[in-house]
């Protein structure tokens, strides 16, 4: 286990901080933003690469063991689409609704009402930026994007994402819920059985 558990979290993403904290509750979690960190370049070609490139970045500006998250949405379907692109699917800087429109402008151009898709989450910590044995996980959940958009929760893809075995969207889903079932949460609860090996 960490000497300390204090971590900081190499993300300005106000809806994934509020999830890391609640998943990541008996630990002293510091977003970036709290010591002035930009946000890293995510240029990698993968979702462990981003995620590796984020840790990195934010451990060379502090002295904190560093976390990072690479997640998004992706539709088979659509050539895999939008993938690693989640964030800026839509163009740099579009918004959640602007992405999620992208996506329902896809499946409409398509006749299709829903498409089988999966949320994916890499997680990767460092102690140091040269950290030559990144500590990290992955979390899947399934289900499939639709045209209907619903409820008022999450963020990013979630108001069109319906999660396998549930007849709602994940933004339909209680806070508490959605934090023992999402991609995230799967990465996370994996990622803290593994500090407990370092």
């Amino acid at each position: 286990m960490l000497k300390n558990k204090k971590i900081l979290l190499a993300t300005s993403n106000k809806g994934k901080i509020r999830e890391f904290k609640k998943i990541f509750h008996d630990f002293e979690l510091i977003s970036q933003e709290e010591l002035d960190i930009d946000d890293a370049v995510e240029d990698g070609l993968t979702f462990f690469e981003n995620a590796l490139k984020k840790a990195r970045h934010a451990s060379k500006h502090s002295d904190l063991f560093s976390i990072a998250d690479d997640s998004g949405l992706v539709v088979p379907d659509l050539n895999y689409e939008p993938g690693i692109y989640s964030a800026r699917y839509a163009g740099i800087g579009s918004t959640d609704e602007e992405n999620r429109n992208k996506i329902i402008s896809e499946l409409k151009n398509r006749n299709e009402i829903a498409l089988s898709a999966y949320y994916v989450c890499v997680i990767v910590g460092v102690r140091s930026y040269d950290d030559p044995i990144p500590v990290y996980s992955f979390g899947r959940i399934n289900g499939k994007v639709s045209i209907h958009s619903s409820g008022d929760g999450g963020f990013g893809y979630d108001k069109i994402f319906y999660p396998e075995n549930y007849d709602v969207s994940m933004a339909s889903i209680d806070a508490e819920v959605k934090n023992t079932i999402s991609h995230r949460a799967i990465a996370s609860k994996l990622f803290i059985k593994e500090l407990e090996s370092i």
